[in-house]
Order: C-alpha cells, then structure tokens, then sequence
C-alpha cells in the first residue's frame, strides 16, 4: 500500500539544493519541477535554495526517489508546455565498501549507501554475520548490487576496484568509557584494514569511522606512508556528525529552519578537541555567553548523551550513519564531477600547528582541493581561547597513534 503522507527526507551538504518529496499512490508517474528561471546542473537534498517537488511510482524510495534524496547526478532538461521540467537520470558508477557492515554504525550506513543513485556496487565486510545483512539489502530497489565478504580471507576481493572505502569497523563506547579506553583494540583492527586498502584500492577515498578517530587517522595514514601510497588529499576522518549535531541544536536553540544551519565545527572529534564555531553560524545569528557555553559543551558531550541514554546499548550508531552518509555522498559527488561540495573533515593540515585537524575543506576529483583558512580568521575571545585549549590534547591523540604504528613496526 503505498504511503500518503507527506514527508520531507535529506542527506546533503551545506552546498546542496532542498527537496521535499511526496510519496504518492503508485498510479502516479515520477517527475520533478523546479520553480527556477535557471537550468540546474546538479541538486542534493540539504539546503532549499529552489523549490522541488517530486511523485514517485514507489512507495517507499524507489531508485526514482533516492534521486531526489541524494542529489548529485546529471539533470537532462526538458521544456514542456513552456514550463521548465527536469528528468533526473541517475548514473550509477561508483563502488564503495564498508568495513565493519554487520555493526551497529555499519547497518544503517549500510542501507543509507545503498539508496544512493551515484553507487553502482556495495561492498560489505566483516569478521561474522554480513551474508545477511548483504541479502536483506540487496532485495532494496536501488541500483547497487550488494556483496558480502566475510574474514581476512575475502578482504582483498572486498576492495578490488573500489572508489571509496568507509570504515566503521570496531568496539562500540560503553558507559564509562572514554574514545581512549577503545584504542588498544580499535588501533589495531584499523592498522589491519589500512594495510589491506593499501595492497588492494590505494587510489580510493578512505574514510575513519573507528574511534578514536584523533588517533586513528595518524595510524592510518602511517601505515600507508610505510606502503609508500599515502596521498594526505584522500585520507579522511569523519567528524560530519559533530556538524549534524551542531546544526540540530542551533536550530533547536534559536527557533530556525533546519536546513539553513550551517555551523562549521573544528579541531578534532572527541571532547574538548570539538570545537564548534558558533559565531560562524549560517545565517548569521546572536547569542549570550551562556547559551555560547551551553551548546558548546552540549555538542562536545553529544556522544555521551547518547551512551548514557542507551544505558549499555550500544552507543551513537544512527545517527553516526547518517553523518557518515552525508560525506560518503559529498565524496559521491566530488568523484562525480562537482565542483562546490565543501565538509568539515579530519584531515592531514598546515592549517595550525598541528599535522592533523578538523575543518572545512573543498572535495574535488583528487580529495581535498583546499583548506578553508578563512574559519579561523576573527575568532571570538571564546573561540580562540578554546582553540588552545584543544590542542595540547589533540597532539597527544596524534603522538599516539603515530606511536603505536612506529611500536607495531619495530616489533615486526
């Protein structure tokens, strides 16, 4: 039976065009119109710069659907009765692989990645139980075809030929516990993957999922120094839910539509190294100095929230899969030809002092096509304070990390 109600659904970057969509009785043909003077070239579903409405033959995301969901793919433009109208025509070209599928962060990513019309094959790994997750996702009615490789032995076959590599793959938080607690073990699973991406794809976007992520960059990228095929532009870690969480309470907080929030978050991804950029708010927007330190340190404790909240449950699983969606499409697109896709990442940076940090950047083709230095320019007292604050624990996280492969090294 299909759905009636209307509903309003995205994953996209602070770049992209909104679209609301309407799921409507199967006996309606899909179609989208822009109310727009101006052909589009590309459109993805978090900012509503022009109106979009779009009817599906599906009930629930069919291949029409996602497209208008998760944008960027070309629009092949029609004139009909002197109106414009577009017919989206997705091209499914891309291959991703997630390491770590049958996980709490690693399903739901899952099926995210699996709507998208830019991915032509979905990869999914783990040590145990992702033939069935591998077989409920491929009956979905989305271009992907779905894989399933299980244990070290099928790894090398999971990443033959694929573009971008996402890794969730470790021991989820627990009450009480700190991202440093997780290290020992999560270092050691992402040095594992690394070094079989390494062997296997090292052209491909990687992407760090795997806590702590201050740390498990640096490992990563040692590793693929070691391979002699680190390239510094194509290896990230995903801080996007920092930025998710930071817009969702802003807009909460100050009453504004969700979708125009656009708050840049830097520094790292765990504790006092987030930092968000409060007076960098799109559109521009006051606050007190309570509410300041309020949402900062809201933001900065959002995964606790979360742990505590499950109470031995798990941890920030859907939420992390929506984040990591949302960058996995901003790489789809990047990949893809776009030239105005721009993230908040982890990522190898001059951008401080440190050789490792979190900020906005430009995705292109090739990875990371610039820093955005301009978000640290004119920063608040607050700001600035915080930004030094971080960065003793951040070069800790790092050393860490760079010690631990140099020890895993030597004891080879």
């Amino acid at each position: 039976m299909a759905a009636t109600s209307a509903t309003t659904f995205s994953i996209g970057t602070n770049v992209s065009l909104g679209c609301k969509v309407r799921s409507l009785p199967q006996s309606k043909p899909f179609g989208v119109r822009f109310n727009s003077q101006n052909p589009l070239k590309s459109f993805s579903g978090l900012k509503a710069a022009i109106s979009v409405s779009c009817e599906s033959e599906s009930s629930f995301l069919s291949k029409e659907t996602s497209a208008a969901l998760r944008g960027s793919f070309a629009t092949k433009a029609q004139k009909e009765n002197q109106s414009h109208q577009y017919h989206l025509q997705p091209q499914a070209t891309f291959k991703v692989a997630i390491l770590g599928a049958a996980g709490g962060i690693g399903q739901p990513l899952a099926l995210l990645v699996k709507m998208s019309p830019l991915v032509s094959a979905l990869h999914l790994y783990d040590i145990a139980n992702v033939k069935g997750v591998a077989a409920d996702l491929s009956h979905c009615n989305t271009p992907s075809q779905v894989l399933d490789f299980t244990g070290p032995s099928e790894l090398g076959n999971c990443l033959k030929g694929v573009n971008v590599v996402v890794i969730p793959a470790g021991v989820p938080r627990k009450p009480g516990m700190t991202r440093d607690d997780l290290f020992n073990i999560n270092a050691g699973i992402v040095k594992n993957l690394i070094e079989a991406v390494a062997d296997n794809c090292p052209d491909a976007f990687i992407h760090i999922i795997s806590n702590p992520v201050n740390s498990t960059v640096p490992i990563a990228a040692e590793i693929l120094k070691q391979k002699g095929v680190y390239d510094p532009k194509k290896l990230f870690g995903v801080t996007t839910l920092d930025v998710v969480r930071a817009n969702t309470f802003v807009a909460q907080k100050k009453n504004l539509k969700l979708i125009d929030v656009d708050v840049p978050v830097v520094g790292g991804h765990a504790g006092i190294t987030i930092l968000p950029l409060l007076s960098r708010t799109k559109p521009s927007v006051s606050f007190t100095d309570e509410e300041i330190q309020e949402l900062t340190v809201r933001i900065q404790n959002a995964g606790t929230e979360v742990v505590e909240a499950k109470a031995g449950a798990g941890s920030a699983t859907l939420s992390m899969a929506y984040a990591a969606a949302r960058f996995v499409e901003s790489s789809l697109r990047a990949l893809d030809g776009d030239g105005d896709v721009y993230e908040c990442t982890y990522v190898q940076s001059d951008l401080t002092e440190l050789p490792f940090f979190a900020s906005r950047v430009k995705l292109g083709r090739d990875g990371v096509e610039a820093v955005i230095s301009s978000d640290l320019q004119g920063l608040t007292e607050y700001e600035q304070k915080a930004l030094e604050a971080l960065k003793p624990e951040l070069t800790a996280s790092i050393e860490k990390g760079i010690a631990f492969t140099q020890k895993q090294t030597v004891t080879a």
